[in-house]
């Protein structure tokens, strides 16, 4: 593949991105929802190993034209990770998008088994800390901060302390975006939209939870990046997955499950990047094999049986473990 036949403009933005971007979520702590992660892991979770780990899985990414990379402060070291890769690779921030968040702290001290992994609190206090704790890892290679995890009952939409300092920061030359979560994702977007306050939308879709495409492709239309996250399912839509369905079909398709779940999101028109969620190279290299895939509206149509209603989706996420 060529670095060409991935990159576009991320919305009204200005920034060139990949249509697949690799998120930390998984790479910067131990414990994750994502099925198997422990496994891609082997028990190797001290923070060397990991920031090894971390490296190799980003080299991997970047040779294989990755260049839309996504972290959050309570994704464990991951900003850290990302920002000793950089270094040593010595990027500058015209080589990659870099798009952190803000609203979670990492509270699981770096064990599996925490209580409490994180804690949200989308307050102007926890905005400003956050940000000064991600600028003094990333520096100039922060061009994205997103609110993580908004939905319609945080409120975090209308707090005006919140807003007023976004638009500060957007006319300082900071993307602001926000991504939403939970089974009022639709309803999210669409307030994101009445209020004029940002720049990128992220948001769950996939073959299992389609509620928000609509929301998406009107984001989309508005001139919003639309960044599409837990493409995978947290791994639902893997072979670990043991889909009845997509497995077949993706043996037809002569592609692996988790490609041909990227690649339903690449076909739609409203999305600017997709994120990987890989653990190690292996799983990059799969994810990336998506390109590969002709995802016509045939073989939507064929998977249309895997979708679930919202409330049944976010129930099941609820309730996976970390591992």
């Amino acid at each position: 593949m060529t670095e060409g036949r991935q990159l576009r403009t991320l919305g009204q933005t200005g920034m060139r991105v990949s249509a697949i971007g690799l998120g930390l979520a998984a790479l910067g702590r131990p414990g994750y929802i994502n099925i198997g992660h422990g496994e891609d892991l082997h028990g190797r979770t001290d923070v060397a190993s990991m920031e090894r780990n971390a490296h190799r899985v980003l080299d991997a990414a970047f040779g294989g034209g990755v260049r839309y990379l996504d972290v959050a402060r309570s994704y464990g070291r991951a900003e850290a990770f990302l920002a000793s890769w950089l270094e040593r690779r010595r990027l500058q921030p015209s080589d990659v998008t870099v798009g952190s968040k803000w609203g979670y702290t990492y509270t699981a001290g770096w064990r599996v088994d925490a209580a409490q992994p994180e804690v949200k609190d989308l307050s102007v206090a926890t905005l400003r800390r956050q940000l000064t704790e991600s600028r003094a890892l990333l520096g100039p290679h922060l061009r994205l901060y997103q609110v993580h995890s908004a939905t319609l009952e945080s409120a975090v939409l209308d707090d005006a302390a919140v807003l007023e300092e976004l638009a500060r920061l957007r006319e300082e030359g900071l993307a602001i975006g926000v991504s939403v979560t939970g089974p009022g994702q639709a309803d999210t977007l669409l307030r994101v939209l009445e209020t004029g306050a940002f720049d990128t939308v992220q948001a769950t879709w996939n073959l299992v939870e389609r509620s928000a495409g609509p929301a998406l492709a009107e984001a989309h239309a508005a001139g919003l990046g639309v960044i599409v996250k837990e493409a995978l399912a947290n791994g639902r839509l893997t072979d670990r997955g043991h889909n009845t369905l997509l497995t077949a079909t993706a043996g037809e398709e002569g592609a692996t499950p988790d490609a041909l779940a990227l690649a339903a999101v690449l076909a739609k028109p409203w999305a600017d990047v997709v994120l990987s969620g890989a653990t190690t190279t292996d799983q990059l290299r799969r994810n990336l094999a998506a390109f590969d895939v002709d995802y016509a509206e045939e073989l939507d149509d064929r998977l249309l049986p895997l979708s679930e209603k919202p409330a049944e989706y976010w129930s099941t996420r609820s309730g996976l473990a970390w591992n």
